[in-house]
């Protein structure tokens, strides 16, 4: 049977250039970067070298503004907790999207048990974020603003530069640091910019598993100056932000698969667009009461998000993998619950919508037979699930909602 992995924004299968690299630090190179001998020093090249390649795809930042942690969601946490705790006797007040990954939502909500106030930005139609809302809800007291560069579920790419003007100009009407800004830049590495300068962010979240790295390594780039406390404490690693042995074999491979997808980013970009396009079409044509999640254009290349009414994402999802083709509803850090999506229904969209929504994440080793596949079995499928639903939504409501909300 075939095997049709379409769940890149879940994770990726680890790229065999990447392994290459990684196999001598399980085995050969095994010593503990912190130790004074000379399997221990060639431990410490190795990740000062991996911090300086990271750092040049950054846009040539200073190799200590790199902080190696366990992945996307600790960089998210030490972003969000550490800068608002460490500021708390004077800021009380962050501001995040509704559309945000649970990995920034969550510690936002545990700071507001803690005594702040969050300001949640609500998002178009599209998922887009607005700079004008970002600037009417900064306070003297914000701390930070946190605000992903491309959404995980419905692809969106959020305007962050323009974000970063509206606080470069605030900070300097009120003369202040503050507050500082964070992105979540997971699934737009390899496809986007990831320059700092041009970003204009303070703190930047990436890992591993999105760019057919290793899973449990990821990197939190920190900017000079901007003050956090760490989540872990013990032996000092990371600049006394990230304390805990290295993970030497996962930071070599993080520091590869950067460069790899850095190299391919463009070409690779238009190949899945072309890929992503057909597949739209082909499930917007061939299959009634269906839409697009997320912005039309500008959106990741390999993100495909649709709503296929009357029928259960989860469903869908089930029937596909018996055909070999593996994809999701939405985030996989939450694919466990039987919740609708909170990025769809934060669009303006029903829980029907969200219910019914698919997400079609495309990648290095997506083919164009893939896609055929993929189209001609989803139909099939969609059919056979909407002869036994119960359920049957109006779609001239949702044509209004979505003309409402444009």
């Amino acid at each position: 049977m075939k095997e049709i992995y379409l769940d890149n924004a879940a994770t990726t299968k680890v790229d065999p250039r990447v392994v290459e690299v990684m196999l001598p630090y399980f085995s050969e190179n095994y010593g503990n970067p912190s130790s004074m001998y000379k399997i221990g020093h060639e431990g410490k090249m190795a990740v000062d070298l991996a911090r300086e390649r990271i750092a040049k795809i950054l846009g040539g930042v200073r190799p200590d503004e790199i902080i190696f942690t366990s992945g996307g969601t600790e960089s998210d946490n030490m972003a969000v907790l550490g800068s608002a705790r460490m500021h708390k006797d004077k800021k009380k007040h962050i501001i995040t999207s509704t559309i945000e990954h649970h990995a920034v939502l969550y510690p936002c909500e545990r700071l507001e048990k803690e005594g702040f106030e969050v300001t949640y930005i609500p998002v178009d139609r599209y998922g887009m974020v607005n700079p004008e809302d970002i600037k009417n809800a900064l306070r003297e007291d914000t701390v930070l603003v946190s605000i992903m560069y491309a959404n995980n579920e419905i692809g969106t790419i959020e305007p962050i530069s323009e974000i970063a003007e509206v606080i470069k100009k605030f900070r300097a009407e009120h003369k202040t640091p503050f507050p500082y800004f964070h992105t979540d830049a997971c699934q737009a590495a390899g496809y986007l910019d990831l320059n700092i300068a041009t970003l204009g962010v303070d703190m930047l979240t990436l890992n591993g598993s999105k760019v057919y790295g290793p899973k449990g390594v990821g990197i939190l780039y920190l900017k000079a100056g901007v003050k956090i406390l760490p989540l872990v404490y013990g032996g000092g690693q990371e600049k006394n932000l990230r304390s805990g042995t290295e993970n030497l074999a996962g930071i070599v491979g993080l520091a590869k698969a950067l460069e790899l997808a850095d190299e391919d980013k463009k070409e690779e970009s238009e190949r899945l667009r072309k890929l992503g396009e057909k597949l739209k079409d082909g499930i917007l044509k061939s299959i009634s009461k269906t839409f697009l999640n997320g912005h039309p254009t500008k959106r990741l290349p390999n993100n495909i998000n649709v709503s296929i009414l009357d029928v259960e994402g989860e469903a869908l999802i089930l029937h596909l993998d018996y055909f070999g083709i593996y994809t999701s509803t939405g985030s996989a850090c939450t694919s466990q619950s039987l919740d609708p999506s909170h990025v769809i229904l934060a669009t303006g969209l029903p829980y029907e919508a969200a219910h019914g929504s698919l997400r079609f994440a495309l990648g290095r080793y997506t083919t164009e037979e893939d896609i055929d596949y993929v189209l001609e079995k989803l139909p099939g499928i969609v059919a056979n699930l909407r002869n036994i639903s119960p359920t049957r939504v109006d779609m001239k409501n949702i044509e209004k909602i979505l003309n409402e909300h444009k």
